[in-house]
């Protein structure tokens, strides 16, 4: 009897050593800014990407915002949430640089804002003078 709570414990100790934190991933993401994406819809011909990387561990979110054809120079883009497609939300990140292309960045998010970028509530949005309010936006899909 004094052999099987031994073995017992040994094997609850060896399944303890082995259950670590979870692994840490890395995520890739996208975004396709149209005009037909924003809300209210915008007829402008421009068009962009976002290229976003997501570091699960460090919770740091990496991103390249390209665009072109806008209807002037872009004033602001920002990462905005949490919102589903065809809702609006406030700025969750700002985009530094946003006024040339490529813009290139990243930020460390909170752990709500992580759940958010997670879950698929974040969108990118680019203004311009003639569109304050956001002239292109895509929603971050993984």
């Amino acid at each position: 009897m004094n052999t099987i709570k031994l073995t017992m414990v040994s094997i609850a100790l060896g399944a303890t050593a082995f259950a670590g934190p979870a692994l840490a991933e890395k995520v890739a993401m996208k975004a396709a800014l149209t005009g037909a994406s924003e809300v209210p819809a915008t007829t402008s011909k421009g068009s962009g990407t976002a290229d976003i990387d997501y570091d699960t561990a460090t919770k740091k979110l990496s991103w390249k915002l390209t665009y072109s054809g806008l209807s002037g120079p872009a004033t602001a883009a920002h990462f905005h949430g949490p919102a589903e497609p065809g809702k609006n939300a406030g700025v969750a990140v700002p985009i530094a640089n946003a006024g040339t292309s490529p813009a290139e960045g990243s930020a460390t998010l909170t752990d709500a804002q992580a759940a958010d970028l997670m879950a698929g509530k974040y969108y990118v949005n680019i203004h311009t003078k003639d569109n304050p309010g956001g002239e292109i936006r895509g929603q971050v899909t993984k």
